[in-house]
């Protein structure tokens, strides 16, 4: 069973590609508005809650089949989803140009959700409330998105990267720890 608090920790882990794309986007434009922020988080918050629904539709499919190994098959996808996040922490820096209209922001979050959708099939191994897990994802991410806009606009490309590491080894603990919760606690 996963808790507010892992839950929170997943939220804020899967919401870092968001936030660096999020920084991006907003060393992008000269003067940020209040548009461009709110375009953002509403992008980004929805896919990250849209892809792990999907995720948990596909895993629910398939549980009864794996469930002797959903414990292996959650710390293999979170750990390969944050090792990739770490790796791509230490690349350079992405250029976007500075629009934020649907055609431009569709496959951004599409490409910081898919992540998601990896997870969402581990929500289904690990019986999470779906609905309110995925609002909350949402809704993380829609205010670390908004942040990271301003951030982006105020500081530059500082945090990008770190926030990319944090991220991906928050996932790689996450996957550990249900890994040995399941191996040694249950």
């Amino acid at each position: 069973m996963m808790g507010l608090w892992e839950l929170f920790i997943v939220a804020v882990g899967l919401s870092m590609d968001a936030f660096s794309v999020a920084v991006c986007k907003g060393l992008s434009v000269c003067q940020v508005k209040k548009k461009h922020v709110l375009t953002a988080g509403i992008y980004f918050g929805a896919f990250q809650a849209l892809m792990p629904s999907i995720g948990y539709l596909l895993g629910t499919g398939f549980q009864s089949q794996i469930q002797a190994v959903d414990h292996w098959i959650a710390f293999i996808l979170l750990s390969l989803i944050g090792i990739n996040m770490i790796r791509e922490s230490r690349g350079e820096a992405e250029s976007l140009d500075d629009s934020f209209t649907p055609g431009a922001m569709l496959p951004l979050a599409v490409a910081t959700s898919i992540d998601a959708l990896a997870v969402g099939v581990t929500f289904a191994f690990l019986k999470v409330r779906i609905v309110p897990a995925v609002s909350f994802i949402g809704i993380v991410t829609f205010v670390i998105s908004c942040a990271g806009v301003l951030i982006g606009n105020r500081f530059g490309a500082k945090y990008k990267s770190k926030a990319e590491l944090v991220g991906g080894a928050v996932l790689v603990c996450m996957g550990v720890k249900i890994l040995v919760e399941h191996l040694f606690f249950s």
